[in-house]
């Protein structure tokens, strides 16, 4: 049974007067009268049946919303991630590369004062940027590729 603010299904059944008049017995109410009260009092309740199932599909249909907004938004984060996971490297390539050394000294950064240090620092910065993103299109989590779940039955 479905709760909804702490009650059942059962709380939303209505209490038909047709049902009382059907259990006490009025001197206003004749005996060829009670079939049409006992009708009225189904037809009350298959409205309230077909009242409950509509309800049960609204929220049905609003589970099923929550879930598409999920995974949507699942998606967005995994491209998040993807992008923050190729930059992370880089900037820390960046920020030691970016610190002050004295190059006079041998043991600090030797490669600041070579003429293709510079060009080096790139071409390095763009491999690891491309050897993250062929990872990631591998493991399908990028672009076409294999899924990073086995598939099937296997």
């Amino acid at each position: 049974m479905r709760v909804i603010g702490g009650l059942g299904c059962d709380a939303f059944r209505p209490r038909l007067p047709s049902g009382r008049l059907l259990r006490e017995r009025h001197a206003l109410i004749s005996e060829a009268t009670i079939p049409y009260l006992r009708d009225t009092a189904d037809h009350a309740m298959q409205v309230v049946d077909v009242i409950e199932s509509y309800r049960e599909l609204c929220g049905s249909l609003v589970d099923v919303y929550l879930s598409s907004m999920s995974n949507r938004t699942n998606a967005v984060m995994r491209v998040l991630t993807v992008i923050a996971t190729i930059f992370i490297p880089l900037t820390f390539l960046a920020g030691v590369y970016g610190m002050n050394f004295d190059t006079a000294r041998p043991l600090n950064m030797p490669e600041l004062g070579w003429s293709g240090g510079y060009l080096l620092f790139w071409a390095v910065c763009l491999l690891v940027a491309a050897a993250l993103l062929f990872a990631f299109r591998r493991l399908g989590w990028l672009g076409s590729g294999r899924t990073g779940a086995p598939p099937p039955g296997a």
